[in-house]
């Protein structure tokens, strides 16, 4: 009997609140399912739009995981050029000169040599002007900073930190690159670090960066 009792007393509760609106109102309730069903479309897309705004996020921040450089911009907007291009180190396999030269890991355009997301390469200032910033797959960002007396024409000497680097992460390689600016004749050390600094870019930096121990 207690819950028959309750059942009824909230019935005419839901009914004393019925009849308040619609008498304060005016509305008859054929009239609100009216309005309901001609601006349903509207109702549900303004429910809708927050979720689908969460769904519409970008599937990297979700899972934390970030698209390669590669996959992240329309790089085929900037002019391409194939080359051949090889690895090199600061070294004597490389340059002749070990630690404790005066010039050792010193390019010639006089910064230091640098493996980063905006990386020193070297090319033949006649095709690349030094200071030209490349973007190279699957290496990051070259700056052309160096020359080579074998580096001529289509060519470019991408810098790793050691040999191992070289051998394991790319070898010899037939490519294109994309010259995302043309150098002037020069580049220095802050301007290599203010784009290593990017902020737009940290987040793909360490696909890149050398992490030393």
């Amino acid at each position: 009997m207690t819950i028959i009792r309750r059942v009824f007393m909230i019935a005419l509760f839901l009914g004393a609140c019925h009849a308040t609106y619609f008498s304060i109102t005016g509305v008859e309730a054929k009239d609100l399912t009216n309005w309901m069903t001609e601006h349903r479309g509207a109702v549900l897309k303004n429910i809708g739009t927050p979720f689908q705004s969460l769904q519409n996020q970008p599937e990297e921040k979700a899972s934390g995981k970030v698209k390669p450089l590669e996959e992240a911009f329309d790089w085929e907007r900037y002019p391409s050029k194939k080359v051949t291009a090889t690895g090199y180190t600061a070294g004597a396999e490389s340059t002749g000169k070990s630690p404790g030269h005066p010039q050792y890991g010193i390019t010639y355009s006089g910064v230091k040599v640098k493996r980063d997301l905006y990386s020193t390469v070297a090319a033949d200032p006649s095709v690349f002007p030094i200071g030209t910033i490349l973007f190279i797959p699957n290496y990051g960002y070259g700056v052309v900073a160096d020359t080579g007396s074998k580096i001529k024409g289509s060519r470019l000497d991408l810098y790793f930190d050691t040999v191992k680097d070289v051998y394991n992460n790319w070898g010899k390689k037939t490519l294109d690159v994309y010259i995302v600016k043309k150098g002037n004749g020069k580049v220095t050390e802050d301007e290599l670090v203010k784009l290593n600094e990017k902020k737009s870019l940290q987040v793909f930096r360490n696909q890149y960066k050398t992490v030393k121990e």
